[in-house]
């Protein structure tokens, strides 16, 4: 009972709970311990019951002892899987049941086995690799959801080893056999026809300690019919019905099934199951003449089987095309002098069908000429479709003629086009003048240029229009220096006489012109003679020219400054009649210039300033002798050139300025100076503090650019008060001009705003009211008694000339 009861707790361990209805109870097959062998307990069964019944037990293997499931022998998976039992008893006067299941656990007791004991397969040549040929098959007797009926095959042995050891795979799982890589590329018949293949299953997924069985596979080699069509050759256009059989294909091996690729249009190509291609449309040479189809064979599963083979569909023609040209028109020119059989032109036509056959042989026909002649004009080869010239002359004809040509094949399928020919006038007569000469004509020798002496005419008997009869006019002679130029009209082959350059009777008072006449093309026949010349004669008329200056535009330069009286530029012209020139001046306000009357010599009056003006800009007129209204003007501009004559000055009011004490940072009096010359003397003004230890000490000048410096304390501290600080402006000059300045400086204390602090006691230095009045008056009564000193010896020194225009006072300077 001990031992009972310990296989009860185990069992009880592995068993599944169930619900209270029904109970589950797991036990493994074959065992092997004392019986009765308790199961589990029934824990649905209450303490008090009485008449408990068991059914569902034919053999009476099972049994209930104080609420505990026993067996009283081992149980066989393999026989019964499972039982389900009814427990039925009586408790509380009332009769109750309960189902029991009992599920049998396997064990691996079972060894797998062949399901045949002579295996045997084919194997067909050309089968790609990796595709079953056969399949072994093996059973395992135990729990198939377990790996108790996980079975794995591995290929042991083949025998022979020939051509290759390795010639054969088996899928481990499924137990497919198929072909190696070597084996599809080596398999011959012929050097071996069957192989043995030594093969093992075994369970628990091929481990180490499972059982196994070992067998014998034996493989045919055999040939198949799986192999590429002969070529099939189809002529284009067959009348059906369609489909049309065409070919047939065969795999002989496990079934197969059967599909095209290739170049062609969909459905046109299709094939059954049996293999049989069929044709499902009409074929059209000129649109592909050759097929090449490749036949796929695959397993249901769509893998290929073995490689596909070539079906090659060749089409046949038929004459169902007609004979094209390229171009519905064609344009060709012939020239009138053409020989007969000249060849003006080549048309071709084209036949789709195949060339190897007579469906594209050709014929040319002219069947219609526009406008008819009463004479044959052209022709064209029947075979070459070369079209020439079969009147012996094409003089007096159209001028242009449309044929129509055919081009048809020997079934009589034709097509046309028109050919448009051009009968090109040739050059055959030449231009010729009404009149041998042509003139006098007579021209003033003031003729604008571009003025048409005459107009003269060149008739030429070629087709007008055409290049033979364009007229190309030439003066041979008489005009070497070009004075008339030729203005052809290329609608009436008229010629206009243009006068290209001025006249001067003094110089050339007669032209005598040879003019010329030929066509822009050679001549064919005859040659150009007396009438393609004529003479032209033109007489200049005199005319009273005005006078001509050397130049339109003089630039003259003079330094300031100089004497008066000085010849500055000579103003040249001359009259092409000898008629003597006067010169006059014009825009010449101030009258500091004057020209001689004739000899146009340009002097200064006066002497110049160039402060004052710079540049002065007059017109010189000159005058036909004869008649004043002929005349001719240029303009002169008078450069002054500068001189360093003027000092520079200082510039503005610093009386209200100041600068701080102690000394503020970046404080300074900005000072500005000018210089009224030039840049080449003024240009750049240079500040420099006299030669003091105490000024230099006290005082900075930094410069800011070419007429502006900076002012500023150099020490940090100086008493208040006002100072004059002594410093020299200079000009870039040399040598230079300079002016002394005595600047006076207001240096004061400031409060934090930078405001200069005035004390209720006058800064030391700083002038009194009743000082500054006092020095004004004084300087007042100075300027005064300068002036009448002026004035008195001014009178006395031009005691003729009561009074002076404006233009002769000269501003007094004064320096102080």
């Amino acid at each position: 009972m001990l031992i009972a009861a310990l296989a009860l707790v185990s069992l009880h361990t592995f068993a599944p709970r169930c619900s209270a209805a029904n109970v589950k109870i797991g036990v493994p097959e074959n065992y092997d311990g004392i019986f009765p062998w308790y199961l589990a307990k029934l824990h649905s069964l209450p303490v008090n019951y009485s008449d408990l019944v068991v059914s569902g037990d034919d053999e009476g293997i099972f049994g209930v002892d104080a609420q505990f499931l026993y067996a009283l022998k081992p149980l066989d998976r393999e026989k019964q899987p499972s039982y389900s039992l009814q427990v039925s008893f009586r408790a509380s006067m009332q009769r109750q049941s309960f189902t029991v299941e009992v599920c049998v656990n396997d064990k691996n007791d079972n060894v797998p086995t062949f399901i045949e004991e002579s295996m045997r397969g084919s194997v067909q040549l050309g089968l790609l690799k990796g595709i079953p040929f056969m399949q072994v098959e093996a059973v395992d007797r135990d729990d198939r959801n377990t790996a108790h009926a996980d079975l794995r095959f591995s290929l042991m042995e083949q025998t022979p080893r020939i051509p290759s050891s390795q010639m054969f795979f088996i899928d481990s799982i499924t137990g497919e056999v198929s072909l190696t890589e070597e084996g599809a590329s080596t398999l011959d018949p012929e050097m071996c026809g069957r192989y043995k293949l030594s093969v093992m299953v075994k369970d628990m997924a091929g481990k180490a300690n499972a059982f196994f069985t070992t067998g014998i596979v034996t493989v045919e080699v055999t040939g198949n019919t799986w192999a590429s069509p002969d070529p099939v050759r189809l002529q284009e256009n067959l009348p059906g019905p369609y489909p049309i059989p065409i070919s047939q294909v065969k795999w002989s091996g496990s079934q197969a099934e059967y599909s095209l690729e290739g170049e062609f249009p969909e459905m046109l190509f299709t094939i059954s199951r049996e293999g049989v291609i069929y044709l499902n449309a009409p074929l059209d040479r000129e649109t592909q003449d050759q097929f090449q189809i490749s036949i796929v064979v695959e397993r249901p599963d769509g893998r290929e089987i073995a490689k596909p083979v070539e079906l090659r569909v060749m089409v046949g023609d038929t004459n169902d095309n007609r004979p094209t040209f390229p171009q519905a028109q064609y344009h060709t020119v012939v020239k009138e002098l053409a020989a007969r059989g000249t060849e003006i032109l080549t048309v071709q036509a084209a036949d789709n069908d195949d060339p190897k056959t007579d469906n594209v042989r050709i014929f040319y026909r002219l069947v219609g000429q526009i406008p008819e002649s009463p004479r044959a004009l052209f022709r064209v080869d029947r075979d070459s479709g070369v079209i020439s010239v079969q009147a012996d002359s094409m003089e007096g004809t159209a001028p242009q003629y449309t044929l129509t040509i055919t081009a048809e094949d020997a079934k009589g399928l034709n097509s046309s086009c028109t050919v448009v020919v051009t009968v090109q006038d040739e050059n055959n007569n030449p231009p010729v003048f009404s009149h041998h000469e042509y003139g006098p004509f007579h021209i003033p020798e003031d003729a604008s240029v571009g003025t048409t002496v005459t107009a003269v005419l060149a008739r030429d008997a070629d087709v007008r229009g055409g290049d033979s009869w364009q007229v190309e006019y030439h003066l041979e002679s008489g005009n070497e220096e070009e004075v008339f130029t030729l203005v052809p009209d290329k609608q009436t082959n008229e010629v206009s006489l243009v006068l290209s350059k001025v006249l001067d009777f003094e110089r050339e008072s007669e032209y005598i012109l040879v003019l010329s006449a030929q066509n822009p093309v050679a001549l064919v026949r005859g040659r150009y003679g007396p009438a393609s010349t004529a003479t032209v004669s033109i007489y200049v008329d005199d005319v009273n020219e005005g006078p001509i200056l050397s130049q339109s535009h003089y630039e003259v330069t003079v330094r300031e400054g100089e004497e008066p009286g000085r010849v500055i530029a000579t103003i040249r012209g001359y009259d092409p009649d000898s008629h003597p020139i006067r010169y006059s001046l014009q825009g010449d306000t101030k009258k500091y210039f004057s020209i001689g009357k004739y000899s146009g010599e340009l002097k200064t009056v006066q002497a110049l300033d160039r402060e004052e003006n710079s540049t002065y800009t007059m017109e010189v007129i000159a005058v036909d002798g004869r008649n004043s209204s002929l005349s001719a003007s240029t303009l002169v501009t008078v450069q002054i050139l500068d001189v360093n004559d003027n000092s520079p000055v200082l510039v503005g009011d610093y009386s209200w300025k100041y600068l701080c004490t102690p000394r503020w940072e970046d404080q300074a009096l900005v000072l500005a100076s000018r210089d009224s010359d030039g840049p080449q003397h003024g240009g750049r003004l240079n500040f420099s503090l006299r030669s003091d230890a105490t000024v230099r000490r006290n005082w900075k000048l930094t410069p800011i650019n070419d007429t502006h410096t900076n002012l500023s304390l150099n020490i940090p501290h100086l008493a208040p008060e006002v100072y004059t600080v002594p410093f020299t402006i200079s000009d870039s000059s040399s040598p230079p001009r300079s002016t002394f300045i005595n600047l006076p400086v207001t240096v004061c204390p400031c409060n934090v705003r930078g405001n200069c602090k005035v004390a209720a006691k006058q800064l030391q230095g700083m002038p009194t009211i009743q000082s500054a009045v006092g020095i004004l008056l004084g300087t007042f009564a100075v300027i005064g008694t300068i002036l009448v000193v002026v004035f008195m010896r001014l009178s006395y020194q031009n005691p003729k000339r009561p009074s002076q225009t404006s233009q002769e006072r000269v501003p007094l300077k004064m320096s102080i």
